[in-house]
């Protein structure tokens, strides 16, 4: 394969998606020292989490138009501007009002700007062909990140403390800023090229959204399935999991350095599930994949309360990684292919804000569930619930609307 800048481009934005990850994932590896230290309840330093989940999911819809103003490039580092000066300011708190602003809010906003969004409108404005494997290597980079940065800040933390890891996040946030400034462009057509696999007959995907897509889409029923099963996506994976799984293997008697190599373990099938799934994103029938991968997560949930042995808990981290985030490609084909190219920034957008929502209100309830219970049982059960809902809701979603003549 030639290495042209279309793929420079997307290994840049892919190093931002994975900087991003990796702010994400920290408050859920500082949980146990923030206890310890300041000694806060689960529930109030989820809450902080949930803020910034909530935050992460809100600033999607807002994306697309960032994007339309000043492009690719400078949302990019917009975005990590924020993640970075959330991990400075994040090492100065000294209350549960600093973590809700700094690793919640802040980090919130900034994530959210270099997350979902902003690698489906590089997959869909600088490639015609093989967008689904571009979307799982995006995908994957938020695989990597959790790879890298839950066992890296957990080392750090054990070490230095989490200050000294804040400021890791913070370094890496700042130089991913070179490559995006000096590589990413909005459109190929900026740098004088024509999108991956177009043919003299494709059309140019307009660089704007069409005017009121987002009020024939909320009229669309399969909108609405998207967005629901979306929602469950985010409530069974970065809120439920991405959460509490840490805290919960430490009280079932796990060291913390066995639950972050049983998180890095999710990492990598993460990244061999995701990047499958970009692969066979542009195969097979994207319904039918999500249906068997809410299905899939289900399985993996219910089996979560009872592990108790490292074997165990490996053997979820496997099951349960591979298809973490799998979800994404066939999601943003789906958002493409109902609504098209030109409108996926604003549209997916909106649904990515319901996967966030669903990520704040686990990440929230998992920890007053904990609270209520002294264990996250109930919490894991219902996901599983949740997780075979999903799976019946995404084989329901129809024809596009670009072919019912619902969009130009």
């Amino acid at each position: 394969m030639r290495i042209t800048r279309h793929w420079l481009v997307t290994a840049a934005v892919a190093a931002a998606v994975l900087i991003s990850a990796g702010a994400r994932v920290a408050p859920g590896v500082f949980l146990p020292a923030l206890t310890t230290e300041f000694g806060w309840t689960r529930s109030s330093i989820s809450l902080a989490v949930s803020i910034g989940l909530l935050l992460y999911g809100l600033s999607g819809p807002f994306i697309g138009t960032l994007i339309d103003r000043v492009g690719t490039r400078y949302t990019a580092t917009i975005g990590l501007l924020a993640i970075g000066l959330s991990a400075v300011a994040g090492t100065l708190i000294t209350d549960e009002l600093g973590f809700a602003l700094t690793w919640g809010a802040l980090s919130g906003v900034g994530t959210g700007i270099v997350g979902g969004v902003l690698g489906a409108a590089v997959a869909t404005r600088w490639f015609v062909a093989q967008r689904g494997l571009v979307q799982g290597l995006f995908g994957a980079a938020t695989s990597a990140g959790q790879l890298l940065f839950i066992p890296l800040l957990a080392l750090v933390t054990e070490s230095m403390g989490w200050r000294t890891a804040s400021i890791v996040v913070a370094a890496a946030a700042a130089v991913v800023m070179i490559p995006i400034l000096a590589i990413v462009r909005t459109d190929p057509a900026d740098v004088g090229m024509v999108a991956l696999g177009a043919t003299p007959d494709t059309k140019p995907t307009p660089r704007v959204s069409e005017p009121g897509v987002m009020r024939k889409a909320l009229r669309n029923r399969d909108f609405w399935l998207l967005a629901t099963t979306f929602f469950i996506c985010g409530a069974t994976s970065n809120g439920l999991i991405g959460t509490h799984l840490m805290a919960h293997a430490v009280e079932h008697g796990f060291t913390v350095t066995v639950a972050a190599s049983a998180l890095a373990l999710m990492g990598v099938m993460n990244f061999v599930g995701t990047l499958g799934s970009g692969i066979l994103t542009d195969r097979y029938n994207p319904r039918r994949l999500l249906s068997i991968y809410y299905a899939f997560r289900g399985l993996s949930l219910f089996i979560l309360p009872f592990v108790h042995d490292p074997i165990g808990l490996s053997v979820f981290a496997i099951l349960f990684g591979l298809d973490y985030i799998a979800t994404v490609p066939p999601t943003v084909a789906l958002t493409n292919e109902v609504f098209g190219a030109r409108n996926v920034p604003v549209v997916y957008g909106w649904i990515f804000c319901a996967h966030q929502f669903g990520a704040a209100a686990a990440s929230w309830l998992g920890g007053v569930a904990h609270d209520a219970r002294g264990d996250y049982l109930l919490a894991f059960v219902l996901a599983g619930v949740t997780a075979v809902i999903g799976s019946s809701l995404a084989v329901q979603i129809r024809k596009p609307l670009i072919e019912r003549g619902l969009l130009q």
